[in-house]
């Protein structure tokens, strides 16, 4: 019955519009949007429009068209030609319909006439579907059993029997993006799971569908979903409240072995809380030297070393913006709000092709977005350090602002102490950030950051250092469609550091400080082509503005002389495309190739020295001024990525990669470490770029249906024009500072072992790497060699390197954790003798780095306390109990001789030499 009477309306209809002539009209359209293009319309004929005004939101872009004697149904056609709008025309009324179609006749087969005058025509047979349709806060469609989403424009008659489906999966709390998370159609035709930024797309049958989003740490989702034609679904989901987080540090995607790229992990740092570490404070630098290939040259260092490469060869960015300074106090706490940070991705190798200018490792951090909901918080209480980070929404489903807070009051407990040098001594830090998001509409979205960072310290009471870190990021992110998307970055960074030494009785009270700004411009663009082809393309400009340093006296009468150094100036472009090429499903292929030009700029003074002699104020040849941003000298080169994926089963792959990198700036240092202190310079006529290629192959493997994964990586890399310094050089406010360099090549090679566990009671993961790196400084001259011009180790050559980070949970409330750290102790050199040379005596010294110190190790212990798990309380606390160096290993930092009654002594200095134990109160809100 219910079908005869359809029959009936629709023949009425057919009847109805067969009897009317079409007619003609010329019109024009100037700037106009659709629902003025339709009232103009309405006016210049007798139709009448009904449709939802609510339909035509979407659609902003104007219309710039004329037509001459064209029918109606044809311009209504070409108007809605790139929307979901769908019309009938009754007579003189003109019917807008959202996707689907009122039909005008029946299909050929509806009384099931097998006939079909086109084979490979698609038919939704059956019963009408009768709904409603609902949209949520976010425009996301409702969750009620009985609604159903439309996707896509439906057309009378189209060859294909699947439609792509696309979409982002959102948490509903705080609006971020979810990945790995499965897709997927209720009967399994089709399944898709989502990337790091929470899209997916999968082929979809036409007609009645349901789609369902399973994932372990979400609820599941339903949704019903008519797909007439290709289309978009974005989706919501809500955490399991009952799920208890862990420590996860994992491959880039999913498990090593599944994951596409050699060389990359991911921490994700929503619970470090497990992990215990000193005075109380969590720290992703400190869980990333856990990880193989990354180690430090001991406790009090603020920089890293991944595979062999110097401190200065990582590239720390805090949201696209680089971060210069990644520590607080020496490298004892991380420059980041551990409460801020979402996630890490560290690129060991197969470096993207949209990152540049470091040789080693990129540190790529993401800071949360706030919640878009409600106002939420997380706060921390330790012995040195509090926190403090509140979220709340702005306009709320579509804006939120994050802040956070971190400060320590170690200056009242020195003040506090009855050590007279102590209390007149400072430490302290702080740091804070805001970002704000704003999801504008469902193709364009905003964020916002600003950071900032201040230390300060004083040991003595005539000297106090201080150092800080200012960012600042803007991003759009842009759809143009749900293929191609983009996103436009603005960084600005700046990182400076001031001594101020102030002694009255020797007038030698003076101001020392330097200073480096930079700012970039980035677009990355991304094309998902189809799906064996995803582009990813761009282009990036920085500029570069040093102010190497400065002496200003602060008393008139004192022998000390003002000194300022000329400033640098720097541009740095790039170019850069890559392809994540998937030739079958065994074999995937990442190729990156970028291409970096660095310009010197003036104004400056740049000398120029004698060939085939060494660089000093003897063998100067000519000075060159140049003017305000004139170009100084370019440099520039090609740098490939390329990196392979070939998995045998679904649980063994094998991946190989070669990258070749470059680097326009130095960082000049003179101690064994990094310190704050230390400066960086750009490269010009004198002080050539470095520049690096890696090759690597790894081997990964998941066992017991994924319970543990094993990783093996193997890398060799050579570096040329790495930078060192002369015996005895002077680096602090030298005009010339070429003449106390030396530049030469390097290389390293290592293996990388990890176990990983990350599920069960007793979860973690060990790691052990063997590494070498070496260094050569040779040249004709004497003066500019360094152990007789061979191979010899780097400062931070540590060939064995083993760690261990284990979790045991007891019960849902109750877990202890246990970190242990072994390396082997790092190059020194020692004095081995003296001798006589005119009427003094001298130090003989061994050559450079031919000893090592004491080998480290220390073992950590924590017992974890989580506060009852009720959903319905105002905050959720845990307790951490800490003790750091639990075997009271004296670990030596540095070692130092003395000249003591004729005899050359040995000292060495310790950082933590006894157990430090540590309690800390966090809680969330």
């Amino acid at each position: 019955m219910r079908k005869f009477l359809l029959t009936l309306f629709i023949i009425t209809f057919s009847q109805l519009l067969f009897a009317q002539e079409k007619q003609k009209l010329s019109i024009e359209f100037n700037n106009t949007d659709i629902q003025s293009a339709l009232k103009k319309i309405e006016t210049t004929t007798n139709y009448k429009f009904y449709f939802d005004s609510s339909w035509l939101d979407a659609y902003k872009t104007p219309i710039t068209k004329s037509y001459t004697d064209t029918a109606v149904d044809e311009i209504l056609s070409d108007i809605f030609a790139n929307t979901d709008l769908n019309f009938f025309i009754d007579n003189k009324n003109i019917i807008l319909t959202n996707n689907s179609i009122i039909y005008d006749k029946l299909v050929d087969n509806y009384f099931g006439n097998t006939t079909k005058s086109n084979p490979n025509e698609v038919v939704i047979q059956g019963d009408p579907v009768f709904y409603q349709q609902y949209d949520d806060a976010q425009g996301n469609p409702d969750t009620r059993s009985n609604s159903v989403s439309l996707i896509g424009k439906e057309g009378k008659k189209t060859g294909k029997k699947t439609f792509e489906l696309s979409g982002y999966i959102k948490n509903t709390k705080n609006g971020e993006p979810i990945s790995n998370v499965v897709v997927k159609t209720q009967n399994n035709e089709a399944t898709a799971i989502t990337d790091e930024k929470g899209y997916y797309s999968m082929q979809v049958p036409s007609g009645l569908n349901i789609v369902e989003i399973e994932s372990f740490t979400h609820k599941k989702v339903s949704r019903k979903v008519m797909m007439y034609n290709n289309g978009t679904l974005n989706m919501s989901v809500t955490e399991n409240v009952t799920q208890l987080e862990e420590v996860n540090v994992r491959g880039k995607r999913r498990e090593g072995a599944k994951g596409n790229i050699a060389g990359v992990t991911t921490i994700n740092l929503r619970d470090l809380k497990n992990v215990p570490t000193v005075l109380g404070e969590r720290d992703i630098l400190k869980i990333a030297t856990t990880i193989p290939g990354i180690k430090t040259a001991g406790e009090g260092s603020s920089g890293v070393n991944v595979r062999g490469g110097k401190e200065d060869q990582n590239l720390f960015l805090l949201d696209n913006a680089t971060l210069y300074n990644p520590s607080h106090f020496f490298g004892f706490f991380s420059a980041i709000n551990p409460y801020t940070i979402d996630k890490a991705d560290i690129y060991k190798g197969s470096i993207p092709a949209e990152f540049g200018g470091r040789l080693s490792s990129v540190f790529d951090i993401s800071t949360k977005k706030g919640d878009v909901n409600k106002v939420t918080g997380e706060a921390g209480i330790g012995p040195v350090t509090s926190n403090v980070t509140v979220s709340t929404p702005i306009v709320k489903g579509k804006s939120s602002l994050l802040a956070g807070v971190r400060a320590t009051y170690s200056d009242w407990i020195l003040k506090s102490l009855n050590e007279e040098s102590l209390k007149n001594s400072k430490a302290g830090f702080y740091d804070g950030i805001l970002k704000y998001s704003h999801q504008i509409n469902d193709n364009n979205s905003i964020e916002a950051m600003a950071y900032y960072s201040h230390d300060s310290f004083s040991i003595t009471s005539d000297s106090l250092y201080k150092y800080s870190n200012r960012l600042a990021s803007l991003k759009w992110n842009h759809k143009f469609n749900e293929k191609h998307k983009g996103d436009l970055i603005l960084t600005n960074t700046q990182y400076k550091f001031n001594i101020d030494f102030d002694e009255d009785t020797t007038l030698k009270s003076f101001d020392y400080g330097y200073k480096i700004n930079e700012t970039q411009l980035q677009l990355k663009m991304e094309y998902a082509r189809d799906k064996k082809h995803t582009f990813s393309y761009g282009l990036s400009s920085k500029l570069y503005g040093i102010d190497p340093g400065y002496l200003s006296v602060k008393n008139p009468q004192s022998p000390l002389l003002p000194v300022t150094i000329a400033s640098e100036k720097g541009l740095e472009s790039a170019l850069f495309v890559g392809d994540a090429f998937k030739v079958t499903d065994k074999l995937l292929f990442n190729i990156g190739l970028r291409y970096s030009i660095f310009a010197a700029l003036g104004a400056s003074s740049q000398r120029i020295y004698e060939d085939n002699l060494p660089k000093s104020d003897a063998t100067v040849k000519e000075v060159q001024a140049f003017g305000s941003n004139e170009v100084v000298k370019t440099y520039g080169g090609f740098e490939p990525r390329i990196s392979a994926k070939y998995s045998f089963t679904e649980d063994f792959s094998a991946k190989v990669s070669y990258d070749k990198t470059y680097q326009y700036m130095h960082l000049l240092s003179s101690n064994t470490t990094q310190s704050p202190m230390d400066s960086w310079k750009l490269s010009d006529i004198n002080v050539k770029p470095q520049n690096a290629q890696q090759f690597s192959l790894g081997f990964y493997k998941t066992l017991s249906e994924g319970l543990f994964e094993v990783s093996l990586e193997g890398y060799y890399k050579k570096m040329n024009n790495i930078l060192d310094y002369k015996v005895g050089a002077e680096l602090v406010l030298n005009e010339h500072i070429e003449t106390e360099l030396l530049q030469g090549k390097g290389k390293a090679y290592g293996v990388e072992l990890l176990l990983k566990k990350t599920t069960g009671k007793l979860n973690g993961w060990v790691g052990y790497t063997y590494s070498r790196t070496f260094i050569k400084l040779d040249s004709q001259f004497d003066e500019e060699k360094v152990n007789n011009g061979d191979y010899f180790a780097a400062n931070f050559d540590k060939p064995h390197d083993f760690s261990a980070v284990l979790n045991y949970k007891f019960t849902k409330r109750y877990s202890l954790s246990m970190n242990f750290i072994y390396q082997t102790g790092r190059p020194i050199t020692y004095p081995v003798g003296t001798y006589h040379y005119g009427n003094a005596e001298y130090t003989l010294y061994s050559d450079r780095n031919k000893f090592r110190i004491p080998d480290y190790y220390r073992l950590d212990i924590g017992l974890n306390i989580e506060g009852n798990h009720k959903i319905k309380k105002f905050a959720h606390s845990f307790w951490n109990i800490s003790v750091y160096n639990v075997l009271g290993r004296n670990n030596p930092y540095s070692v130092y001789f003395v000249t003591k009654e004729g005899e050359i002594k040995a000292y060495k200095t310790s950082i933590f030499s006894i157990p430090v134990p540590t309690v800390t109160y966090n809680f969330k809100f």
